[in-house]
């Protein structure tokens, strides 16, 4: 009787096995033809509302797709936007790494000490939201113009995903590890190293990954503060030129780039991510 139910049972689950399978691995083959496909239609629609909506030979012209792509290309070979896109990337790479000295040993604090949790979590969530723009005007009277209101604004805006991911993965911790390293008579040190930071590891980074989206936002308005190089101060200079169709191709350069940093904060968290 078993037997049969065994048998009963493998003949209808296995043919919606296999069929499950085969079309799981169709998806994820078609996953980047989808992309490209979504992609492809998203440039059909930025042409047509030129093309069809737009008067002809009138200032939308200048937006588009065919004199955005020439003007990048040209752009690209024959101007100063790597340099822009260089002093640009090494802010973010200052303000992330000033977030990640702050947020992460502020987040262990709090997510540890129910006290330090207690005292700081409604001053924390009130910072939170506020826009870091709002702190343009001050950040400039108190640092002046230059580089270093934009390294405290992108910090500003990186540190609170960092923390707060930090925070949430200390609470998150598996008792029994804590318990198991304290009858080892693990020192503080090395329960710290060995048991709190592996394990919050995969929050960290998502917060850097959050973190690296909200720095790249910030960034362009940011370096409309007096600077004279930067992705921001570019997009001003093409203003200032009456250069629309280079305007938009540095646009499609940031969108380019964050894509990029996204897709490198995604595929640091599939590798160093426990589990």
């Amino acid at each position: 009787m078993s037997d049969a139910v065994s048998k009963l049972t493998l003949s209808h689950t296995d043919p919606s096995r296999e069929g499950v399978k085969p079309s799981r691995s169709n998806l994820v083959k078609a996953r980047p033809f989808l992309g490209v496909i979504g992609l492809a239609i998203l440039i059909g629609a930025w042409w047509a509302s030129i093309h069809f909506l737009a008067e002809p030979d009138g200032l939308a012209e200048r937006f588009s797709p065919s004199a955005t792509f020439a003007s990048l290309v040209a752009l690209l070979t024959n101007s100063d936007l790597l340099i822009h896109i260089e002093v640009s990337l090494k802010r973010i790479s200052v303000g992330l790494g000033l977030a990640l000295l702050i947020g992460v040993p502020v987040g262990l604090i709090v997510g540890i000490s129910r006290t330090a949790e207690s005292a700081t979590s409604i001053s924390f969530q009130f910072l939170r939201m506020i826009s870091p723009l709002s702190w343009m005007p001050i950040a400039v009277m108190a640092l002046g113009v230059g580089d270093y209101p934009i390294y405290f604004l992108l910090t500003f805006a990186a540190v609170w995903p960092i923390l707060l991911n930090t925070s949430a993965g200390v609470r998150s911790l598996d008792p029994a590890w804590l318990q198991l390293s304290k009858s080892l008579a693990a020192t503080p040190t090395e329960t710290l190293l060995h048991v709190i930071l592996p394990g919050v590891l995969g929050h960290v980074l998502t917060g850097i990954r959050l973190a690296i989206g909200i720095l790249w936002i910030v960034l362009v308005p940011c370096e409309m503060l007096g600077v004279s190089a930067g992705l921001g101060y570019f997009i001003l200079d093409t203003r200032d030129r009456l250069a629309y169709s280079e305007l938009t191709a540095v646009v499609l350069v940031i969108g380019f780039l964050g894509f990029l940093l996204d897709w490198a904060a995604r595929s640091l968290h599939r590798v160093w991510s426990p589990g």
